[in-house]
């Protein structure tokens, strides 16, 4: 029983390193994670950002009446004050469209991974306010790789699985020496050094009947 939480650690330590190496993998682009973002949202911000730009430019123009306009610096030139209150306008509306953004990428990124979406959403909208991006980061640090074709069937998996639900395939690679958890990516064993390339049928085959 000593050894017992050495083994919990190490076993700990060796699933994320197999997460980490699968993370590699994904080869995620900006544009591509990008239409995760469903376009009706997108199209919502930019409706109301319009609206924001026209009820900023109304208010002025009326207040530019009564000798009020802002910035009150600029109050010779309406013109002027009507461009940098747009910009004032713009650059805040970036920063709300970049939080809700944030908010709706983590939802679905969430849910494709097979992770509680809600509550991942939760944790990351109560945290953005207070702790800035920190709930972004622990997300990003702690989200499951997406899921993968399984070598044998291309049947897409979770990376959650130890065997594939359609043809039962070990989708959890062994050292064929030390029998340790391995990755598909490596070419020696990380315990014995045994040459994992020369012996790549070893390493995924389907589980006995």
């Amino acid at each position: 029983m000593t050894d017992y939480p050495q083994r919990v650690n190490n076993s700990f330590n060796e699933r994320m390193r197999l997460i980490r190496l699968r993370r590699k993998k994904e080869n995620l682009e900006f544009w591509t994670e990008f239409k995760l973002i469903p376009k009706w949202i997108i199209g919502t911000v930019i409706f109301l950002y319009l609206v924001a730009q026209a009820i900023a430019f109304i208010v002025n123009t009326e207040a530019a009446r009564h000798g009020d306009i802002f910035p009150r610096e600029l109050h010779d030139n309406p013109a002027l004050a009507s461009l940098a209150l747009a910009g004032i306008v713009t650059m805040f509306a970036i920063f709300f469209a970049g939080f809700i953004f944030l908010i709706v990428y983590v939802n679905r990124d969430a849910k494709r991974r097979g992770m509680s979406s809600a509550l991942w959403t939760i944790l990351v909208l109560i945290s953005l306010p207070s702790w800035g991006l920190i709930g972004l980061i622990v997300y990003l640090l702690m989200r499951e790789p997406l899921p993968y074709p399984c070598p044998v069937c291309a049947t897409s998996v979770s990376a959650r699985f130890n065997f594939c639900p359609n043809c039962k395939c070990n989708l959890q690679p062994s050292c064929p020496r030390c029998k340790n958890e391995v990755a598909e990516l490596d070419k020696f064993c990380p315990y014995c050094g045994n040459d994992l390339s020369s012996q790549p049928n070893n390493l995924v085959t389907p589980a006995a009947e």
